[in-house]
């Protein structure tokens, strides 16, 4: 019974869940930087045909 409400050790599972977690957090990071980017660089456009 006790066993059950005891934290769960991590092995390569656990491992391997926070590599994935890790590659998702970078891969998502670089995605929304390239969209900050790209947005700063089409608001400079519009500024520049504007005026």
């Amino acid at each position: 019974m006790t066993d059950k409400n005891s934290p769960k050790k991590q092995g390569k599972s656990g491992d391997a869940r926070e590599e994935r977690l890790k590659a998702a957090l970078k891969a998502n990071m670089a995605r929304r930087k390239a969209q900050a980017k790209a947005r700063a660089a089409s608001e400079d456009n519009a500024s520049k045909d504007e005026g």
